[in-house]
């Protein structure tokens, strides 16, 4: 008996100096974990709009969400830009050190996220476990059902590992990754607007200003309609000319037949002429790609013959325009330039203005040393809301707004898709989406963009942080609902607006092919059904003038394509975005 006593209790004790070491193995863990917790939150994650004690509880939630998957590798995928750089690089190492999740962040262009997205869509397979990718895919995510509904997985399945503080609210994109049914699809990471751009130095030159009245009229300022832009490019391309020596010029764009000039208009040029119908975020029932939908968001026809108006009087004149600056006004070599080579252009310092400029590229126009930059650090330029066409009206979305946003599939598996979401929300956690707007200026919380530390730095970044507060930056937003499936469409526009810009067909000859063409795609997603009752309906073909003699897009064409020119003082914008009004 006392034999058998002893043998239980050494047992007993083995078992409890086990069970002891398993507990301050875990503690160790633990506390190594929040350690590094500490180190990221001192030495990095600053500013915040949190106060520290705030972003180590975020960074407490993390720990003990992520036990589950501590150990795991995971792979997602973004285009470059520099706030995906800073994800890539930096946040990955702070995660797995918080953590314990190894994250692998792909950087590739934004064309290839979308063929990765594709095979994943159309094969099932598991490419990535999340993907960052444009908000304009929100119509596609929204019909084919491949994508996690998210407002529904963070009540369900993903409750347990969505993060409390995440405030949904704060996003100022939200309304970007919502599909008409009001559910979540995509959580926005980055975005950036596309917005007008100029030199603020010249245009308020005493010389300029009376030169360019005595002309046309009417005051040197930023315009408020096509007009104005187009007699301000004649100005410093004809009138001007040069400056301390140096040819400058009034416009800069790209014309390359590449991808990327599908964007150029897809990323709502012809919303800006005025194309498509009222409507924020987007245009209803015809949106910037032309598209009418019917009342139950079900998409028509793109033809002015169904009611579309991709191939409507403003498209073709807002085609039109864009060609003729470009050959007119822009610098040698721009028509023969595609996006990408088009970029270093604004900071050589010989354009007055560009129309159609992305503001992810502010931080590599505030170099210190470049010509567009003061020896203070301080812009010789600045960003201004863009200028609309002759057939825009008031309620109309005014511009193009990148969102880039986190996506989950459902062919994800779900332990590696919770591990994903993790990371996701990692990366605009309150804890770091302040560090990491700072890093990359592409903000996407309104708290952060009101934080005092970009009241601070606002005069260094020519009006972005203005825009971002003021009322006006609601009528700049992605795509929309309206757009069924965005890769097989999107590659229609560069390819038959390329056609137009080499001089291969009339501008009204593309857009009437562009237009036939987005039908045939429509009515092709309409016969598969694989987008059930959320899929095209098409509208059959009418004579174009039942149309056009109805109010709202597409609209007839105007007798006046070229209104009076109008501007408005910078300064005065400015004071009016800080009263809390648009313009």
């Amino acid at each position: 008996m006392l034999e058998e006593i002893r043998k239980r209790s050494t047992n007993v004790g083995l078992l409890l100096g086990l069970t002891v070491a398993l507990l301050m193995g875990f503690t160790t863990s633990a506390i190594a974990d929040m350690a590094a917790a500490e180190k990221w939150v001192s030495n990095e994650f600053q500013p915040s709009t949190l106060s520290t004690a705030d972003q180590l509880k975020e960074m407490e939630w993390f720990i003990n969400a992520a036990k589950p998957f501590k150990g795991m590798k995971i792979k997602v995928v973004s285009e470059t830009i520099p706030t995906h750089e800073y994800e890539s690089k930096v946040l990955t190492k702070a995660f797995k050190e918080i953590t314990g999740i190894e994250v692998v962040h792909d950087l590739i262009q934004e064309g290839d996220v979308i063929e990765k997205l594709q095979i994943q869509m159309q094969s099932g397979e598991n490419v990535f476990d999340a993907y960052i990718n444009d908000s304009d895919l929100i119509g596609t995510h929204y019909r084919y059902g491949h994508v996690v509904n998210l407002t529904d997985w963070m009540a369900g399945e993903g409750k347990d590992v969505t993060l409390p503080t995440l405030d949904i609210d704060d996003f100022m994109g939200k309304s970007f990754t919502t599909g008409p049914n009001g559910k979540l699809y995509q959580l926005p990471d980055q975005q950036f607007a596309n917005l007008y751009w100029f030199r603020y130095d010249w245009f308020n030159r005493a010389d300029f200003k009376k030169q360019f009245k005595d002309i046309y009229g009417y005051e040197l300022g930023v315009p408020v309609n096509w007009s104005a832009y187009e007699d301000i490019a004649e100005f410093f391309s004809e009138h001007v000319r040069e400056i301390d020596g140096k040819a400058i010029y009034g416009h800069m764009d790209y014309g390359k037949k590449a991808p990327d000039l599908g964007w150029r208009f897809t990323d709502a040029w012809l919303s800006m002429a005025g194309a498509g119908d009222k409507g924020i975020p987007n245009g209803k029932p015809v949106d910037e790609w032309g598209i009418r939908v019917d009342e139950n968001n079900r998409p028509v026809g793109a033809s002015v013959s169904r009611g579309g108006a991709a191939n409507g009087p403003a498209a073709k004149y807002s085609l039109r325009k864009y060609m003729e600056w470009l050959r007119k006004y822009a610098p040698p070599g721009a028509l023969g330039m595609d996006f990408y080579q088009s970029l270093p252009s604004l900071a050589k310092g010989n354009v007055a203005q560009q129309i159609f400029w992305y503001t992810a590229f502010t931080a590599s126009m505030v170099e210190e040393g470049i010509p567009v930059v003061n020896a203070d650090g301080t812009p010789k330029w600045r960003m201004a809301p863009s200028p609309h066409g002759p057939y825009w009206e008031e309620g109309m979305k005014l511009g193009y707004q990148d969102c880039g946003s986190w996506t989950l599939f459902n062919s994800t598996p779900i332990d590696r898709r919770k591990a994903a979401w993790l990371f996701a929300q990692f990366t605009v956690s309150k804890s770091v989406s302040l560090k990491k707007a700072h890093v990359g200026l592409t903000p996407i919380r309104d708290s952060d963009i009101r934080d005092i530390s970009f009241t601070k730095r606002a005069p260094k970044l020519g009006g972005l942080v203005e825009f971002y507060r003021s009322p006006a930056r609601v009528a700049w937003t992605p795509t929309g609902t309206n757009v069924p499936d965005y890769p097989k469409l999107a590659q229609l526009w560069w390819q038959n607006i390329g056609e137009a810009v080499a001089g291969e067909v009339t501008v009204s000859t593309a857009m009437d092919n562009l237009a036939r063409e987005q039908d045939k795609v429509l009515k092709r997603i309409a016969r598969s059904k694989s987008q059930g009752n959320l899929g095209p309906l098409m509208n059959k073909k009418r004579d174009e003038a039942y149309w056009l003699n109805k109010p709202g897009s597409p609209k007839a064409k105007l007798a006046n394509e070229k209104p009076q020119g109008e501007t408005v003082n910078y300064d005065d914008l400015i004071k009016a975005w800080r009263a809390g009004k648009a313009r």
